[in-house]
């Protein structure tokens, strides 16, 4: 984690120890913003479409395409992403590989449920969030009524890396781009229930072992 720039080492009274870096910090804010989305980000009809310089290495080609993939663009071509909103990350991520790219805040002409229908494969999704769905009433509805925090909080953890997986697929669309009923709308509603009432105990856990 050193060596990928998400901690740095530093000196405590205790010995030696890691600092988050700015870079960890904003990942944090935006991971944190996007799982757990109490409202959607509103959408102005326009998309962020970047332009990137062609990579010729493959390995970090990949992790090039890796990493804007989480950070909710998809590809058009090769070169060529877009997204329906800037991410914060994007600046550290083309600094940190050292690829020049065009940007554009740009208008579609044409109808925007087809561009989606192009760039992610929201069928595939939903199917995700439905399986998600299911599975994790099931690891919920196990935890016992009193249960210990120790419980409460291994069932929580859970519950939010299962989660949380749903950053590397789902680009988080504004609610006009998306088919009607869509699952990743009851997914949300039951992950941020369940997050939330189960917060309490896994929280007294965790602070507990800490003292």
């Amino acid at each position: 984690m050193v060596r990928q720039g998400w901690l740095s080492p530093v000196r405590l009274p205790q010995g030696a120890g890691y600092a988050l870096t700015p870079k960890c910090v904003r990942r944090l804010d935006e991971a944190a913003l996007r799982i757990y989305r109490s409202g959607t980000l509103s959408w102005h009809g326009r998309w962020h479409v970047i332009i990137v310089e062609p990579v010729r290495d493959r390995t970090r080609r990949e992790r090039l395409r890796a990493d804007l993939t989480f950070l909710g663009y998809a590809a058009l071509a090769e070169t060529t992403w877009i997204g329906p909103r800037s991410s914060i990350e994007l600046d550290n991520l083309l600094d940190g590989e050292g690829i020049r790219a065009d940007r554009f805040d740009a208008a579609l002409e044409g109808d925007p449920r087809e561009l989606v229908a192009r760039a992610w494969d929201l069928g595939a999704i939903g199917e995700a969030y439905e399986q998600w769905h299911a599975e994790a009433v099931t690891l919920v509805s196990t935890l016992p009524e009193g249960a210990p925090d120790h419980q409460v909080f291994a069932t929580r953890s859970r519950l939010v890396h299962g989660w949380r997986n749903f950053l590397f697929r789902d680009p988080g669309l504004p609610p006009e781009l998306l088919p009607v009923g869509w699952p990743g709308e009851k997914a949300r509603a039951y992950f941020e229930q369940e997050a939330a009432r189960l917060l309490p105990a896994a929280a007294a856990f965790v602070d507990r072992e800490l003292q």
